[in-house]
């Protein structure tokens, strides 16, 4: 037995170990890689070292909180909060002193950031009132995250308290929701225009998901210079239309999520997998996602009671691989400057892995 890989293989992860990024025809051929071969391990490696060296060995952890359900007339079919799902047929809000109390929560547990998620219907009024409420009473940062918006409303929400917005332009965009990929795109340039950090993740990923469709939101992440991306499964709610093509497992969403990572290069300042899992801590991703409230992947009103992992489990999960949670958030406390800082001791560092990629 040889410890070999194949020659294009470690060609393209050499080129990939600095953080220059790959290229649309090397990430295919990545994607095409069996997560168990030889091959497979060498991208998981590269991209882990990369991550571990670029973000300083931070553990990210942004605390989700849904603040509402209801029978969305928007019918995403990958979606649990539609009202083509039939799982919820009246529309709930939580409280504000819930929201609140979650948030304290957070703070608490030392989360990053707090991803603020509503439906598609949902008051952009309410929204803002939930920023400026946790604004004054927490000092964690406010991620938004809900439909489209306008410069306007962009300029809104940094008012509101708002440091970022959580934007997808998702799997099957214009197929399986009734948003168009340019409509998703316009957002992002707003988000750029006014200032708001764009978060970002390639979802909801299928098994019906092509290796070039795949790639394509991997570039678009890229382009448009996300302050973290990654990968995320569809998760399969009971009765879901998707249930027909199944779930990929952890195993293979490792695999993409290491692809991503090294596609993103030197771009971000964290790299996420969802939901929470270890395989892909060595694999690229440190950023995890604590869950209360509603999830478009659940079909119980507060995933903190279905689905949802909480603060403490991500942080074990974490820990438990290697990430320090503890050391300070590279998304909001670090500039890219300061992330660049140590660039010439981490391409030395980064001659060991190559010299590796080739035993």
């Amino acid at each position: 037995m040889t410890w070999r890989i194949a020659q294009n293989i470690s060609e393209i992860l050499q080129k990939a170990a600095d953080g220059g990024g790959i290229d649309r025809g090397e990430a295919i051929m990545l994607m095409g890689l069996d997560p168990l071969s030889k091959e497979g391990y060498a991208l998981m490696q590269t991209a882990d070292c990369l991550s571990r060296l670029t973000f300083k060995d931070k553990g990210e952890s942004h605390f989700h909180i849904g603040v509402n359900v209801e029978p969305c007339p928007m019918d995403c079919r990958f979606c649990s909060l539609t009202k083509g799902a039939g799982i919820f047929t009246e529309p709930t809000e939580f409280p504000y002193e819930q929201v609140l109390g979650w948030a304290k929560l957070a703070e608490a547990g030392s989360a990053d950031a707090l991803n603020i998620m509503t439906t598609g219907t949902y008051s952009f009024e309410k929204l803002l009132e939930i920023g400026r409420l946790l604004k004054t009473t927490v000092s964690t940062p406010l991620v938004a995250n809900t439909r489209d918006i306008s410069h306007k409303e962009g300029e809104r929400l940094l008012a509101a308290g708002f440091v970022g917005f959580y934007h997808a332009v998702r799997l099957g965009e214009g197929r399986d929701t009734p948003f168009s990929r340019e409509k998703r795109i316009q957002t992002i340039n707003v988000l750029r225009d006014v200032g708001l950090l764009w978060m970002n993740c390639v979802e909801p990923i299928g098994p019906e998901h092509s290796f070039e469709e795949i790639v394509d939101l991997m570039f678009l992440a890229r382009e448009y210079r996300a302050a973290y991306s990654g990968a995320m499964r569809r998760i399969n709610f009971p009765g879901s239309p998707m249930s027909r093509y199944g779930m990929v497992n952890e195993l293979e969403l490792a695999k993409i999520t290491a692809v991503s990572r090294l596609v993103m290069g030197d771009i971000p300042k964290a790299h996420c997998t969802h939901e929470p899992n270890a395989v892909s801590l060595m694999a690229g991703a440190n950023l995890l996602f604590p869950e209360v409230g509603s999830s478009p992947r659940d079909d119980r009103p507060d995933s903190s009671k279905g689905i949802g992992r909480d603060a403490e489990d991500c942080r074990k999960i974490l820990t438990e691989m290697g990430w320090n949670p503890d050391l300070p958030s590279n998304c909001f406390n670090s500039t890219s400057a300061q992330l660049q800082s140590d660039a010439e001791t981490n391409k030395l560092r980064m001659g060991t892995l190559s010299a590796a990629i080739n035993i």
